[in-house]
């Protein structure tokens, strides 16, 4: 059957089919405009844990989301679909971070040669198949956009997305980076991990290609995060959500902090949207929680307002939704920011 026929024959007011695909919608990644790469992997994070069955989570969650999108009504025709699950790479990064524990443990209690000897072995295995994990990433999402497909990836922790950004850098000569988070993730190396997830813009700025990157949402960063802020001069802008509350509180309206914040992005940009940069309510099992952040309608409202902006969105991120052991709240919210990004990565084309 044709995607034409699948559109005229869909009912999109009625439960989606068992069989059926993300969002119960009938197309395949060769049919769907939009195709979303999952990535369950979270080998090096040291808190909470649970966000490589994040991607698993949010497709079961994602059943319950209506498709009838006030800003978006026809999204779901342009298709949606999300690639294969890779399980290989799911039992690899939960063998690895069983071996990520004997690091952590030697920096947090120390430990005699024989342990020093294994975490030694144990960095040296994770970093090295960090690296596979991330030229996977870049092999798997530049093959969608070869097929002319707009691409999402939902990981997984938040070292996930930078062979993206390499597969864009391969075929963009700038662009920037719009990171919504509650962290600056400019730390390098933490924990001796070279791919950590508190890592993952640190390494991107490794990118020549990568113009600027403009960190929304901030509420925790240490002393050597900002050194390296202030090194790259205004390579990287940060907006703190303190300093968001701040003039809010002196009359500037979310629509004026919105204008600004785009108008430090360059023409084509990448979103990286880690769920902890909104408000712990609505992500409450995510892996380093901080207070603040943003409510989802602030949330959305920035995306649509770069959506609408004239500049070109080429990809997404979303990451570390980690579902909860009793419900599935955070999977919940996780699907329905997901179909907002994808919205605002299909309307402007």
């Amino acid at each position: 059957m044709s995607k034409a026929a699948k559109i005229k024959q869909f009912d999109p007011n009625g439960p989606g089919a068992a069989d059926a695909g993300i969002y119960g919608l009938p197309f395949t990644t060769a049919e769907a405009d939009v195709v979303i790469v999952p990535v369950p992997w979270e080998v090096t994070t040291s808190y909470g844990g649970g966000t490589s069955h994040g991607p698993a989570a949010i497709l079961e969650a994602s059943f319950q989301v209506d498709l009838f999108h006030r800003e978006f009504p026809e999204l779901w025709k342009r298709g949606i679909a999300m690639d294969e699950l890779p399980t290989a790479l799911q039992e690899q990064s939960d063998d690895l971070k069983k071996d990520a524990q004997h690091v952590i443990d030697l920096l947090v209690k120390g430990g005699d040669d024989k342990k020093k000897t294994r975490a030694a072995k144990a960095l040296k295995l994770i970093n090295a198949e960090c690296a596979v994990m991330n030229d996977w990433v870049e092999q798997r999402t530049g093959y969608w956009l070869d097929k002319k497909k707009l691409v999402g990836l939902v990981g997984g922790d938040h070292s996930t997305p930078l062979g993206f950004y390499r597969a864009h850098a391969a075929r963009h000569k700038k662009f920037g980076i719009l990171h919504i988070d509650a962290h600056l993730d400019l730390r390098k190396a933490y924990e001796g991990f070279t791919y950590s997830h508190a890592s993952i813009m640190y390494n991107a700025l490794a990118i020549p290609q990568l113009e600027r990157i403009v960190s929304v949402g901030i509420r925790d960063f240490c002393e050597a995060e900002n050194t390296v802020f202030l090194k790259e001069k205004g390579r990287v802008r940060v907006v703190r959500s303190a300093d968001v509350r701040r003039q809010q509180f002196d009359g500037v309206t979310w629509r004026e902090q919105c204008d600004a914040i785009i108008n430090g992005l360059p023409d084509k940009v990448h979103i990286s949207f880690d769920i902890d940069g909104l408000d712990p309510t609505l992500c409450p099992n995510t892996g380093t929680p901080v207070p603040g952040g943003f409510q989802y309608e602030e949330a959305t409202y920035l995306l649509s307002k770069l959506a609408a902006s004239g500049r070109t969105i080429i990809g997404f991120d979303m990451v570390e939704v980690t579902p909860g052991k009793h419900d599935d709240w955070d999977a919940n919210v996780g699907a329905r920011l997901l179909f907002h990004l994808c919205g605002v990565l299909a309307a402007p084309r």
